[in-house]
């Protein structure tokens, strides 16, 4: 298997931020978190802000188009980094304290506090890429959550991998990544050219060989879990050649979301035209028309057919879970 789509370059040119305004808000342990909003002139409390929570380790950058793509369809958006990466970094991360814990229990609570504050009233919806999935369970306050959409979500339990390019993943992120991290105090993800920089704390949380959430590192710390404070309804997007978003991966994740109504939604490339689409593309504009209107159309209501979405009848969908 071609490992090509399991790493992410950094682009060479960032999206156009001219549509949204940047902020900075304090954590509750006083770290200070960037990001970005979109946000319409008028207030109107039937639209729904979303907050997009990255992948590990990829700037809230990245999302940028697709927020201009919810924002142009009538939503307010919230882009945001988590502390050490992007908007969010403040200098070396030699030292720094960062984990998957951190990025959800604080950074993404901060985030839903202040769109909570900024937009009273309205609903607020959630897209989670990646980690950024697990990220949305992790928040004080997510019994605020409407709706949620996640796309490859999941937290790198490496026996979930696709079975084609396992050993070469495990070599990858379970053995070369903490290695290196372990060398240089952090993980120098974008000298590689894989991802961004990243504090060896979650690099330990990323590397862990086990199955459940709470035996990672900084999970230990969380005591009672609280995924189960989410009652959103919860749309679970994966791609059938996404080596990290395999079914048992996806499910596993959804299984800590037990108070949700659940529905997960298998993609084939062919599906689309394509011949691979993989973990990180379906953020990517040329999407615009042939995935982004799935999540669109659950973040508007709650739902999906597939002849509004207009999407090849080949789509998968297995739901309640």
């Amino acid at each position: 298997m071609n490992l090509d789509h399991t790493s992410l370059r950094v682009p060479r040119s960032l999206p156009d931020q001219s549509k949204s305004a940047p902020f900075k808000e304090h954590a509750a342990d006083g770290h200070l978190i960037g990001g970005f909003t979109w946000r319409h002139p008028r207030t109107d409390l039937e639209r729904p802000v979303v907050i997009i929570n990255a992948a590990t380790s990829l700037r809230c950058r990245y999302y940028s188009r697709f927020a201009d793509y919810l924002f142009a369809n009538g939503l307010d958006v919230i882009t945001y980094d988590y502390r050490g990466i992007g908007e969010s970094r403040s200098g070396s991360l030699k030292g720094f304290k960062a984990s998957w814990s951190d990025w959800g229990v604080l950074d993404f609570e901060a985030v839903l506090q202040r769109a909570q504050r900024e937009f009273p009233g309205q609903p607020i919806d959630v897209v989670g890429h990646s980690f950024g999935g697990c990220a949305a369970g992790l928040g004080a306050s997510g019994g605020v959550i409407r709706r949620m959409v996640t796309v490859g979500a999941q937290f790198a339990y490496w026996r979930d991998y696709a079975a084609n390019g396992r050993w070469r993943m495990l070599a990858k992120w379970h053995v070369l990544m903490p290695l290196l991290t372990a060398l240089c105090g952090y993980f120098p993800g974008k000298r590689l050219g894989w991802l961004e920089d990243t504090p060896a704390g979650v690099v330990r949380d990323w590397s862990t060989p086990t199955p459940r959430y709470e035996t990672r590192p900084s999970g230990r710390d969380l005591g009672e879990l609280p995924f189960s404070r989410v009652t959103a309804q919860l749309l679970a997007i994966s791609i059938t050649d996404d080596p990290f978003g395999t079914v048992a991966a996806i499910e596993r994740l959804l299984g800590y979301f037990d108070n949700s109504e659940c529905t997960h939604i298998r993609i084939a490339p062919e599906d689309i035209g394509e011949k691979q689409v993989g973990h990180f593309a379906f953020f990517r504009s040329e999407y615009r028309d042939r995935l982004w209107p799935i999540a669109l159309a659950w973040l508007q209501n709650g739902q999906l057919t597939v002849d509004t979405l207009g999407i090849s009848p080949n789509l998968r969908f297995n739901s309640p879970l």
